[in-house]
């Protein structure tokens, strides 16, 4: 018997890190060496006493059992508590967060929680690709693209968004993948629009930790966002804890009700020894500045960044440092995927702008999830290449 997946999803478009990580694995099988600037997964490793709080939580009793969809009362509180030391901004465990398995879960099952099948849901283009398939697709609404430019500090032009029909609006700054930021103008005039146009923020918020200049801001620190926004951060970017899976949602009570009523269907919650290390993790803020381990990663990453943008800039490849996260978006003309092939043709993997969406074209992503030595290399391989 030939099993067919549903019409929806032979319609959804490969997850494009999948894809790319199939490449990079057909190649390393071959014995090729590969240094792969694709994928936003750090390779510093997660600070040992987070480690170590880990191994304690997981022998102690209880931790291996079912927690709460919503996520354990305590981590729920560091949570809160977090976000009072860094932002100022007062959340009510009980009813204004929910615990989640890592942003992205989140952010892909608020769709379905709050939009019902046909209405509209507004996607930065470039943007994160779950927010337009993971989120719009498979939930059956209606994708609205948000044209971001560089001309504009790739922030949408709220003014010229079209706003009808339209339920819910996905952010994301720091940027993933131009590095861009928003100030508190930009934040103060989206929650302003929402409001206008009864549309549900979701802030995602998971590079707000990786900023070269200022701390980035929450969106909920904007008085009233929490009548309208839902952030979504996690300790994956942070702590370098990506395959931990701690996030967690913070913001309007009614759209966290229905994202952990959906939860409760389709998961069992985050492993309680998880929510224990996320908490420690957490815990190590006691202001707005983060903590020694924090900063130490983010002037590794800052570093990487000067050292890959100047040796592009020496190779005849015009590009600036981000200000936050550890990417950088490079503006390359013509196809995007032609350019990424040509660099995998020398054992170099990047992210092909086109696959963020059709206003990336033209672009590529180089994700600083590798050390000065590689990084080093990569630029040596480009040399002499006709790009």
């Amino acid at each position: 018997m030939r099993i067919e997946a549903s019409e929806r999803l032979k319609k959804l478009p490969p997850y494009l890190f999948a894809d790319i990580e199939s490449k990079v694995a057909h190649m390393r099988a071959r014995g090729e060496e590969i240094f792969d600037l694709s994928i936003g997964d750090p390779d510093l490793p997660t600070p040992p006493e987070i480690v170590k709080a880990m191994q304690i939580a997981m022998e102690e009793p209880g931790s291996h059992g079912y927690s709460s969809s919503k996520g354990e009362q305590f981590f729920r509180e560091a949570v809160a508590r977090w976000y009072s030391v860094r932002f100022g901004v007062k959340a009510d465990p009980a009813r204004e967060i929910c615990a989640l398995i890592g942003s992205k879960e989140g952010i892909a099952n608020i769709a379905n929680a709050l939009v019902n099948p046909g209405e509209g849901i507004l996607v930065p283009d470039p943007g994160y690709p779950v927010y337009a398939n993971g989120s719009t697709f498979l939930s059956g609404a209606k994708k609205a693209l948000m044209p971001l430019h560089e001309r504009n500090g790739y922030l949408p032009e709220l003014g010229k968004v079209d706003a009808k029909g339209a339920r819910l609006m996905y952010l994301n700054y720091p940027n993933n993948p131009t590095g861009a930021i928003a100030d508190m103008s930009f934040l103060r005039e989206a929650v302003d629009f929402a409001k206008r146009n009864g549309i549900v923020i979701c802030y995602d918020n998971a590079y707000s930790e990786m900023s070269f200049g200022d701390p980035a801001h929450s969106i909920l620190q904007v008085p009233g966002a929490l009548d309208c926004c839902v952030e979504f951060n996690s300790c994956s970017k942070t702590f370098n804890m990506t395959g931990s899976r701690i996030g967690f949602a913070v913001g309007a009570a009614d759209a966290i009700a229905a994202l952990a009523k959906l939860k409760s269907q389709v998961d069992s919650g985050m492993p309680i020894y998880a929510q224990r290390a996320g908490a420690f993790a957490l815990s190590q803020y006691t202001g707005e500045a983060p903590p020694a381990s924090v900063s130490k990663n983010v002037s590794i990453f800052a570093k990487r960044m000067r050292l890959l943008s100047d040796g592009l800039c020496e190779i005849g490849i015009s590009c600036r440092p981000s200000p936050a996260t550890f990417y950088l978006w490079v503006r390359v003309g013509g196809s995007s995927i032609a350019f990424a092939n040509k660099l995998l043709e020398r054992g170099i993997v990047v992210t092909p702008g086109i696959g963020f969406g059709g206003y990336g074209e033209g672009y590529v992503r180089f994700a600083l999830t590798r050390d000065e030595y590689a990084i080093r290399t990569v630029v040596e391989k480009m040399k002499g290449m006709k790009l």
